[in-house]
């Protein structure tokens, strides 16, 4: 249906915002979150789930240089995501890829080992999606997902993104290729379940 008539929100990433949620707490990343976040980069694991072939030991100093510029970026959100319960850093959340002109961005989420289990990974990402579609006046969010990472996507679908097709073979990782999901939500989506497409409510990863 169009929505021509739709006003949304000015786009301003350059407002790094503090988002509050039961689980966990998003504010803008800084370089001194380095430390917290360095078991991030040096996990095998996560390299392979999100299909880095690039895995070496990380630098620490271009780590801190990145981060250093996370506040004065414009066109995307680089939130990090701490644990209510301990106030430690525990991963970053990120709209990146910003298509002012379809209003649309990319979505990704990175957590620390050891941290699945608590539903924090499914609250962190209600909380960023729900700041794009409310305050920076997105249409769309899109991700992708290889096949040998279920738990993502089974967080993806509990907030309410959607499959949308299939890129095959799309990683080729120690000899196996390996299919990638592209999901996405819109705001009307959004805007009618807020997160919560079943209704029910935040738990698991």
């Amino acid at each position: 249906m169009p929505d021509h008539d739709r006003t949304p929100p000015a786009t301003d990433f350059l407002t790094k915002p503090t988002l509050n949620g039961e689980l966990v707490l998003l504010r803008p990343i800084t370089v001194k979150d380095v430390p917290a976040l360095m078991p991030m980069f040096r996990d095998a694991e996560a390299m392979r789930l999100t299909g880095d072939h690039d895995y070496a030991e990380p630098d620490e100093a271009e780590i801190r240089a990145w981060y250093a510029t996370r506040h004065d970026q414009d066109g995307r959100l680089d939130l990090a995501v701490v644990d209510r319960a301990t106030g430690a850093v525990i991963g970053e959340v990120v709209l990146n890829e910003w298509d002012s002109g379809n209003e649309s961005c990319s979505f990704r989420i990175c957590l620390v080992p050891g941290t699945s289990g608590r539903g924090l990974g499914t609250e962190a990402t209600r909380l960023i999606v729900g700041y794009g579609f409310e305050q920076l006046g997105l249409h769309r969010i899109s991700l992708e997902v290889y096949a040998f990472n279920p738990r993502a996507r089974h967080v993806y679908t509990k907030v309410g993104f959607v499959p949308e097709g299939v890129l095959r073979d799309a990683l080729l990782w120690e000899g196996e290729r390996v299919d990638a999901l592209t999901m996405s939500i819109l705001a009307p989506e959004w805007s009618h379940h807020r997160g919560h497409p079943t209704g029910g409510g935040a738990a698991g990863a």
